[in-house]
């Protein structure tokens, strides 16, 4: 009589987690975060819903959880680093108003966004798992730039680069004008303009 290899629970637990993730991330941009549920969720990923009542305690959990699932691949790859400051941050800037302007990376961040206005919690393990580690990368290449002789000594990289990526999540939280590729560089050009060296 042949063996039977016994289930691998944690290939099918990964499994329902992935699909979890992706019907979150689906349904926000259906129905919007009022009307996610994690009935809702289940029933879209196939799943019970007490099997993501075992993982999560809240529909903005498993969000969340879907939501930053690739941030840990992103703060260890970092900003490039051509040795040309401005050519790199554009080059990452305009990547990043491409995926602002996807449908599907806006319906989830925008609801997070306004969830985590009336939730303190969720506000500060959504900046401490997605925008501390977006905002270190970027002082972390400053802070080279900085050693390299391209940004003045006397500038705290953690203020210059607040000064670069406030600005940014101001006009595409808010909608206060269009996020194109041209602002971006605009805006890289102007802060650099304050952070370089002075002869």
């Amino acid at each position: 009589m042949a063996d039977k290899t016994a289930p691998d629970s944690s290939r099918r637990s990964e499994r329902s987690r992935r699909a979890i993730f992706d019907a979150a991330l689906a349904l926000v941009g259906e129905v919007g975060y009022d009307k996610l549920t994690i009935e809702g969720i289940a029933s879209r990923a196939g799943v019970g819903k007490q099997t993501i009542y075992r993982w999560w305690p809240s529909k903005a959990a498993v969000l969340l959880d879907a939501f930053t699932a690739g941030v840990d691949d992103y703060s260890a790859q970092g900003l490039p680093d051509t040795g040309d400051l401005a050519t790199d941050l554009k080059s990452v800037l305009r990547a990043t108003v491409d995926e602002f302007n996807d449908p599907a990376f806006q319906a989830p961040y925008r609801a997070l966004a306004a969830a985590g206005a009336n939730d303190e919690e969720l506000s500060r393990t959504f900046v401490a798992r997605l925008m501390e580690p977006g905002t270190q990368v970027y002082a972390d290449r400053l802070r080279a730039a900085q050693e390299a002789g391209e940004v003045a000594d006397g500038v705290d990289v953690r203020i210059a680069t607040e000064m670069l990526l406030s600005p940014f999540s101001q006009r595409w939280l808010m909608r206060t004008g269009d996020l194109t590729h041209e602002y971006v560089d605009t805006l890289v050009d102007q802060v650099l303009g304050g952070l370089r060296p002075r002869d």
